[in-house]
């Protein structure tokens, strides 16, 4: 009898253990106390829980394991996956997310043309329904307000409100910003007219204090793409030069351009304050603090600039700041800051991250040498990416395979590489866009899911999201382009139609969420979708461009011969032989610009399309499989 006691008592046991792990495990991630946010169940525990202590101890790819220990020395950063059997493989916790795999097959493997078509129809009405009544209701100031149908210009009576002014300078900002646009949607008479709007119209010898970067992203570098575009001998977009231009354009980015210089005098390190009034120079009460993004983003435009005019005063000056950045970047990890005194060179913001700050610094780094094919640029741009994967990146080893949380980059310190908070923000998501531009398919893959994943919870992205909490920290939209842009930039190099369906719920997102009278209006509260009465120039010039050419398979610009890259507000700009060529000596002929160990990074051939990268089988499966998909979704509190 007793050894049938012992029986009964190994299946009581086996019983209360299975209620333990399902009562810790098994009530699902979106259990809801009251709060506006899930409460979720770290499921990776389940992992480790059937891991030996020694394996576990060795280096976990969790996120939350890595805030932990906060320790970032080699041995953790090399986020080397443990090699699991396959008997531990089938009890890994991601075996969880393993359950109905057509699920994702059935939604996201094929995208039928008619489809396509409609899209692209809704894409191009999307954009005509604001540019039409910003013509109508708001032309010649800056902006639409989409809800009362009126213009908006400078905040005149509140020079302080930088959200504002630092924007819109009282010069048809919206008109100009959407020049390109035009084109890329077909519309050569429209753009005759918005181009002789400009130049009748409008003038930059205005009282208005503006912020250098964004006056550099939005009007001088809409005015040197349109110039280009109009003066193209190729002419991707047929026959749209007329006979009476007269480079106009081209003049009036480089009086803009002039405006701008001021903020780059006085300066001891040579990066730019952060402000000017186009009439009287930089402001007397200007700060000396600048973000590293405003003043090491200018050297596409102005690089641009002076190729085309023979000027190098626009490309040194620019070159110059980026120099001047970059030499503050600390010994250690490589990495820089997000704010920068522009007299001492001490960083006032020590957060390195890819969001706001600090986005289109690396962006530009790299861009810049596809259009110049300057050496330098691209040894920059591999040091940096190189500490961004050393300190930034947490998560398994590789996207689509191993074990571990999902591939995700985190805003450290830049002296230690510690994690300094838990958000992203919704600017971080032009990363992916920009890895596919360096050849790196795999992570663009895994982070652009991870953010696609925080749209499908709330029809937007929050301006930025806790992924410790499941839950927006701020939780405006202003209708950003990043997303739409990394999609169809991963589109173009996979030729994968799950980005044609994630640019769908982003166009069908838009038109439930965001539309209004007279166009489509920021999103004060990304929950309850409640809104604000503002539509920015980016919207058209950016967000409209980039859904329209993820449903153009015809479009021009990929049918030409010709390959173009977009500035950091999506303007188009080819990549010309001119552009390569100076009509001056090096500007630098006398200092290192890097160390030899940059030197190292030899770059690529630049005729050689990532595109091709990507084997064929993958083109015709899930960019990333079905079970880490569910992983993601489940990370965000989808399911």
């Amino acid at each position: 009898m007793q050894w049938r006691s012992v029986v009964v008592g190994l299946v009581v046991l086996r019983i209360s253990l299975g209620c333990v792990l399902w009562l810790a495990f098994g009530l699902g991630p979106n259990v809801s106390w009251g709060f506006n946010f899930p409460l979720s169940f770290s499921l990776h525990k389940l992992d480790l829980l059937f891991r030996d202590e020694n394996i576990s101890n060795k280096g976990s790819n969790s996120w939350s394991q890595r805030i932990k220990s906060n320790s970032h020395k080699s041995e953790a950063m090399s986020s080397t996956c443990t090699r699991v059997g396959e008997e531990s493989l089938k009890r890994s916790y991601l075996s969880l997310f393993d359950g109905n795999k057509d699920e994702y097959v059935r939604r996201y493997s094929s995208f039928p043309d008619t489809l396509r078509s409609k899209m692209k129809d809704m894409a191009k009405d999307m954009f005509y329904f604001g540019y039409d009544n910003y013509m109508k209701y708001a032309f010649p100031e800056d902006e639409l307000n989409p809800i009362d149908c009126q213009g908006r210009g400078p905040d005149v009576k509140n020079p302080s409100n930088i959200n504002i002014n630092d924007v819109l300078g009282n010069y048809s900002l919206t008109l100009i910003d959407t020049l390109d646009t035009l084109l890329v949607l077909g519309n050569v008479t429209e753009f005759h007219k918005a181009v002789r709007l400009v130049i009748d119209t409008v003038s930059f010898d205005k009282d208005s204090t503006v912020q250098v970067f964004e006056a550099n992203i939005r009007i001088l570098g809409s005015l040197i793409s349109s110039h280009i575009l109009l003066t193209d001998p190729k002419h991707p977009f047929g026959k749209v030069d007329f006979e009476d231009y007269d480079n106009e354009l081209l003049h009036l980015a480089h009086d803009l351009a002039v405006r701008l210089l001021p903020a780059f005098e006085n300066t001891i390190t040579g990066i730019p304050y952060p402000r000017v009034n186009l009439k009287t120079g930089v402001p007397a009460d200007s700060i000396n603090e600048t973000c590293t993004a405003g003043a090491g983003s200018l050297l596409v435009e102005f690089g641009i600039l002076s190729r085309l005019i023979g000027d190098s005063t626009f490309e040194w000056v620019a070159r110059r700041a980026v120099r001047a950045l970059w030499s503050l970047r600390n010994n250690e990890t490589g990495l820089l800051g997000n704010v920068v005194n522009i007299q001492t060179g001490q960083w006032v913001g020590k957060q390195s991250g890819l969001g706001a700050g600090m986005d289109s610094f690396y962006e530009y780094l790299l861009k810049s040498y596809i259009l110049f094919g300057e050496k330098e640029d691209y040894g920059m741009f591999q040091a940096a990416y190189e500490s961004i994967q050393n300190h930034m990146r947490r998560g398994r080893e590789s996207c689509n395979e191993g074990e571990g949380d999902p591939p995700l980059y985190v805003n450290v310190n830049m002296f230690s590489g510690e994690v300094m908070n838990t958000w992203i923000d919704s600017l971080q998501a032009f990363f992916p866009g920009l890895q596919v531009l360096s050849g790196d398919i795999d992570n663009a893959i895994c982070l652009h899911a991870f953010y696609y994943a925080i749209w499908k919870r709330f029809g937007a992205l929050p301006e930025r999201y806790n992924w410790q909490l499941q839950a927006p920290d701020v939780l405006f939209y202003p209708l950003r382009p990043e997303l739409v842009e990394s999609t169809y930039l991963l589109y173009q190099a996979t030729k994968n139609p799950f980005y044609l369906h994630v640019g769908m719920d982003i166009l069908q997102s838009l038109e439930k969420n965001a539309k209004v009278r007279c166009g489509y209006a920021t999103l004060h509260h990304v929950v309850d979708k409640s809104k604000e009465d503002r539509m920015e120039s980016f919207f058209l010039s950016e967000t409209c461009k980039y859904l329209y050419l993820l449903f153009d398979e015809d479009n021009p610009l990929h049918k030409s011969d010709n390959k173009y890259i977009f500035t950091t507000e999506g303007h188009v700009v080819p990549t010309d032989r001119r552009f390569r060529e100076k009509q001056w000596k090096d500007l630098f002929p006398c200092e290192e610009l890097v160390t030899k160990e940059d030197q190292n990074h030899r770059p690529p051939p630049n005729n050689i399309s990532n595109c091709n990268r990507i084997p064929e089988e993958r083109r015709y499966a899930l960019p990333l499989k079905s079970m880490y998909m569910r992983q993601i979704d489940h990370m965000v509190g989808l399911f």
